[in-house]
């Protein structure tokens, strides 16, 4: 038997060889929004506040692929860790058609629905006429977008995160040089911007397609099977529902506070999204060892990785913190030289940063229970957490006038409501279960 030093060792080498690549395939697509969002902020309020409506609407298809990313990452890593990793892949088939599908749909739906939703979130309606003119181009992206979700989960699954990094790493370079050149130099404004959005998910999702060519699986659509992920997405359904609520909701309330109100939340925002998706890079982590664990009938290994997550996750929520702290004085300058976002920007920080140490160990947990196939009680806490906490505060705000730190302070509620029900979850038998499946 390898002494614990060895084994503490080895399981941080694993957790680190899935993690980082992870972590840059993560952070790629939301650093391309705050590229975009700095782009876009220099060309004033009315832009800036038109792509964070708009980027809400689009965070539609965010919501869908990580559903598909994270249902197709916890059935392929049990598959494999039983050793089976034809059946892995063919799991990427299946969640690549239903990609294709619901991309499809996406576009159809904005292209008729995008002016009475933006003027739903807008309460400026030069705003959200902008808005609702960037959506019906940025959502053209949305294939590729839910193409990558899909690869990149049966690639998380058999363990392999480093064909992922290359894929969206290359895309959204790509993206982030033509987007000053579209936007400024060519004379396109906000429409550069959607232009440039759709050239990254595009490329993305056509790499991924011939990433899963290559594997030499079957390719043809097996609707049983598509059924069958749509069933047992269905929890991870309802709790991204929650979590579409909750951004539309601040969203729809910042806006009413005014367009300096609404740009400063879509600045905090977006770095919100940013370190979570950075932090999540654990829970990939996590979910793939975790799944391949259970799959192989392995309970200490897999309770070793959920301890020795939550541990990394914290330590990690705590670097973002201070770095978050260090650059409160800087980084909204970065976004818009508007005085008055500044001054908005300001009072959201302190709860930005506050919430990054908890955000962590919730992320990292999350991880855990989606690699174990629990995504019932992850459904169930977080709806509890959205209908108990964050939404009745934010609406209160809205009532009272209590401006972004009372849409702030729902977040952070509904933060901590997740994050204890998560470490209750974490010290019970009832989220480990063994074999190939659940």
């Amino acid at each position: 038997m390898s002494p614990p030093a060895v084994v503490d060792r080895t399981l941080n080498r694993r957790i680190a060889g899935l993690a980082l690549p992870a972590l840059v395939v993560l952070a790629a697509e939301p650093l391309y929004v705050l590229v975009d969002t700095a782009v876009v902020g220099h060309l004033g309020r009315v832009p800036l506040a038109a792509v964070a409506v708009g980027g809400t609407v689009m965070s539609l298809a965010v919501w869908f692929g990580t559903l598909m990313a994270y249902g197709t990452t916890g059935r392929a890593a049990r598959r494999f860790g039983a050793g089976d990793r034809t059946a892995a892949v063919a799991e990427g088939v299946q969640a690549s058609w239903l990609a294709l599908t619901t991309g499809v749909l996406l576009i159809v739906f904005v292209q008729i629905f995008a002016d009475p939703l933006c003027r739903a979130l807008a309460s400026d309606p030069q705003a959200a006429g902008a808005a609702a003119d960037w959506l019906r181009i940025a959502v053209l992206g949305a294939p590729g977008l839910l193409l990558a979700a899909a690869g990149n989960g049966w690639m998380r699954g058999v363990q392999d995160t480093r064909r992922p990094l290359w894929f969206v790493l290359g895309a959204n370079v790509l993206s982030a040089a033509l987007c000053p050149l579209l936007v400024y130099p060519a004379g396109w404004g906000l429409t550069g911007s959607a232009a440039a959005n759709v050239a990254a998910q595009s490329v993305s999702g056509a790499l991924f397609l011939w990433a899963i060519a290559r594997e030499r699986a079957p390719l043809r659509p097996v609707p049983a099977v598509i059924g069958n992920q749509l069933l047992l997405g269905r929890d991870l359904l309802l709790r991204g529902a929650a979590f579409q609520a909750c951004w539309f909701s601040a969203t729809a309330v910042a806006a009413r506070f005014g367009v300096a109100a609404v740009g400063a939340h879509q600045i905090a925002l977006q770095l919100w999204f940013f370190a979570a998706l950075a932090l999540d890079a654990v829970a990939i982590a996590a979910q793939s060892l975790v799944g391949a664990a259970l799959g192989a009938g392995d309970e200490r290994s897999a309770r070793a990785v959920a301890r020795r997550v939550t541990v990394v996750g914290g330590v990690a929520g705590v670097a973002f913190a201070v770095l978050a702290a260090a650059g409160a004085g800087v980084i909204p300058g970065i976004f818009t030289g508007d005085r008055s976002v500044h001054d908005q920007a300001a009072v959201v920080w302190p709860w930005f940063v506050g919430m990054l140490p908890f955000a962590g160990v919730v992320y990292a947990l999350d991880g855990v229970m989606i690699g174990a196939g629990d995504v019932g009680y992850l459904r169930t806490m977080t709806l509890v957490g959205a209908v108990g906490g964050f939404l009745p505060l934010i609406w209160l705000a809205y009532a009272f006038d209590w401006g972004l730190p009372g849409i702030w302070a729902g977040l952070a509620l509904f933060t901590l409501v997740r994050l204890v029900a998560l470490l209750i979850r974490w010290r019970g038998p009832r989220w480990v279960v063994l074999g190939a499946s659940r």
